[in-house]
C-alpha cells in the first residue's frame, strides 16, 4: 500500500475530511446568506432612489405643469447617471428623455418593471439591464424612471468572486491540515505497529515507544507497555514455576516412589505394609497441599477469588488468626503480642485474607526465633487505620531476611538456605503477595532490626468509616 493509500485510509484524516466538508457546508451557506442579504439592501436601497426621484419629478409637474417637468427631465438627463428618463403623452409621443431604446415599456401597468436596452454608444451585441419605475400623471401623461442594474451586477460578480476564493482557500487549507493532522497522527501508528510486530517476532523484551509528549498516543503506549510488563512477568513466572515444579516436586516424587518399592521388597508384615501406606499418603498430602497452593495462587492472580468480594472487617480476621496460632507461637517458645486492632473495613473475601495472615504468622512462628536468643520472644501484630488505608504488620526476632532477598522470597518456589531445614514448598509468601494484589494492595518486607516485618497495606471500604491515626 502507498503511503498516500495510508494517509487516506486513516480515521484522522477521515475524521478531518468530514469536518472539512460540514464546515465548507457550513461557510457556504453563511457567504450565501451575506450575499442575499447585501443583494436585498441593494434591491431596497435602488428601489428607493428610484421612488423618491418619480415622486420629486410628479411634484415638479403638480407645481409647475408639463412644461416645468420638461425642463427638469432634460436638465436631469445631462446630468444624472444611471438614470433615464421617458416623458410621452398619450398618443407615445417623447415630449422629454433620453434617446435609447427601452422597447414598449410605456404600454405597460404602472409599477415596477425590468427591462434591457442598448446604449447608443457601444454595440449592440451588450445589453444593459435596468430596473425601471412607470407613473402615470394627469392628462394621459406618462413619467418612466429608469436606472441601470450595472452597479448590482457588478457587486454580484465581486460577492460570487469572492464566495468561490474563499470556499478555495478553505478547502485548500482543509485539505493541507488533514495531511499534516493524519501524517502527525499516522507517524506513531506506524511506529508503535513496528515495535508491536518486533515483538510478534520474538523479541519480547522491545517495547513501544513513548515520545514524552505525554498525549493520546504516549498514554495509549505507555498503558501498553506496562501491559506488556505484567504479560513477561506472567511469562517469566510460568516458565519459573515449570522449573521449580519439575525441581522441587522431583524430589517427593522420587521419595515417594522409592519408599514404595522399598516396601514392595520388604514389607512382610501387615504393619510393615501398613507404615509404608502411611508414609506413601503424607508424602502425597505433601504434594497436594503444593498443588492446592499453586491453584489458589493462579486463580488469585487472575483475578477470580472463591466466593465474592463484600464488607468484612479485618480486625476480626486478625483476631480469629492470631488466635488460632498463639497455642503454636508459645509451644515454639514465643510470645504472640495482638496490639492495636481497631475496626478496619475493607472489600474482600474473608477466606483469602484469612489466608494471607495466616501464611505470615506461620513464618512467624517458624523462622520468628533465634536458638540462642534468650527466651520471651515476640511476635507483635499490628493494625491501623490511616487515611483510606488498612496497614497491618507482623514483626518477629528471628533471622531477618537479607535486604536483597526481600522482594525475591515473593515469588515462587523461592526458599532462603537457613529455611531449608524447616518443612514447605516456598509458596506461603508467594501466595500472601497474590492475595493482596488481588485485594489492590501491597505487601512489604522490612527489616524489624533483628528479625522480619512483613507489612500489609489495604484499601480501606468506600463506605466504612475512616479514622486517622
Amino acid at each position: 500500500m502507498t503511503a498516500f493509500g495510508k494517509l487516506i485510509r486513516t480515521t484522522a484524516f477521515r475524521l478531518v475530511v468530514t469536518y472539512l466538508v460540514v464546515f465548507v457546508l457550513f461557510a457556504g451557506a453563511l457567504l450565501g446568506y451575506i450575499a442575499w442579504n447585501a443583494r436585498r439592501v441593494m434591491e431596497g436601497q435602488l428601489n428607493q432612489t428610484i421612488e423618491t426621484e418619480i415622486n420629486n419629478l410628479a411634484d415638479n409637474y403638480r407645481q409647475g405643469g408639463a412644461r416645468r417637468l420638461v425642463h427638469t427631465i432634460e436638465r436631469r438627463s445631462r446630468e444624472a447617471r444611471g438614470f433615464f428618463y421617458l416623458f410621452v403623452d398619450g398618443r407615445g409621443q417623447l415630449l422629454a428623455g433620453n434617446p435609447v431604446d427601452i422597447g414598449s415599456i410605456v404600454s405597460r401597468q404602472p409599477g415596477w418593471h425590468e427591462l434591457s436596452y442598448i446604449r447608443a454608444e457601444e454595440d449592440e451585441s451588450r445589453r444593459v439591464y435596468a430596473k425601471a419605475r412607470l407613473f402615470r400623471l394627469p392628462n394621459d401623461l406618462t413619467l418612466v424612471v429608469v436606472h441601470d442594474l450595472e452597479n448590482r451586477d457588478r457587486m454580484r460578480i465581486v460577492i460570487r468572486q469572492a464566495m468561490g476564493m474563499s470556499l478555495a482557500l478553505v478547502l485548500m487549507l482543509g485539505a493541507f491540515g488533514a495531511w499534516v493532522v493524519s501524517r502527525r497522527v499516522l507517524r506513531p501508528v506506524d511506529s508503535m505497529a513496528e515495535a508491536a510486530g518486533r515483538i510478534m517476532a520474538g523479541n519480547l523484551s522491545e517495547r513501544l515507544p513513548v515520545r514524552g509528549v505525554n498525549d493520546e498516543f504516549d498514554r495509549l503506549a505507555g498503558h501498553l507497555n506496562l501491559m506488556l510488563n505484567r504479560i513477561n512477568e506472567l511469562m517469566n513466572g510460568l516458565r519459573d514455576v515449570s522449573n521449580n515444579i519439575a525441581h522441587d516436586l522431583r524430589t517427593p516424587l522420587t521419595r515417594m516412589r522409592a519408599a514404595t518399592e522399598e516396601a514392595l521388597r520388604t514389607a512382610r508384615t501387615p504393619d510393615e505394609m501398613k507404615a509404608a501406606l502411611e508414609r506413601t499418603i503424607d508424602e502425597s498430602d505433601s504434594l497436594i497441599r503444593i498443588f492446592n497452593a499453586l491453584l489458589m495462587i493462579s486463580r488469585a492472580e487472575a483475578g477470580s477469588a472463591p466466593g465474592t468480594m463484600k464488607p468484612i472487617d479485618l480486625s476480626e480476621i486478625i483476631a480469629d488468626v492470631a488466635e488460632l496460632y498463639e497455642p503454636a507461637a508459645e509451644e515454639a517458645g514465643m510470645t504472640l503480642r495482638l496490639g492495636a486492632n481497631p475496626v478496619a473495613p475493607v472489600s474482600g473475601n474473608r477466606e483469602l485474607l484469612g489466608q494471607a495472615i495466616a501464611n505470615l504468622l506461620d513464618n512467624a512462628v517458624k523462622y520468628g526465633r533465634r536458638p540462642e536468643a534468650e527466651a520471651g520472644q515476640t511476635i507483635a501484630i499490628d493494625s491501623q487505620v490511616r487515611y483510606n488505608r488498612v496497614i497491618v504488620s507482623i514483626a518477629d526476632n528471628g533471622i531477618g531476611i537479607p535486604a536483597d532477598q526481600r522482594e525475591r522470597v515473593l515469588e515462587r518456589f523461592v526458599r532462603l538456605e537457613e529455611s531449608r531445614a524447616q518443612p514447605g514448598s516456598g509458596l506461603g509468601l508467594s501466595l500472601v503477595a497474590a492475595i493482596v494484589r488481588l485485594h489492590g494492595g501491597t505487601v512489604v518486607l522490612e527489616d524489624n532490626g533483628p528479625g522480619t516485618k512483613a507489612v500489609l497495606s489495604l484499601p480501606l471500604h468506600s463506605g466504612g468509616e475512616e479514622s486517622k491515626t
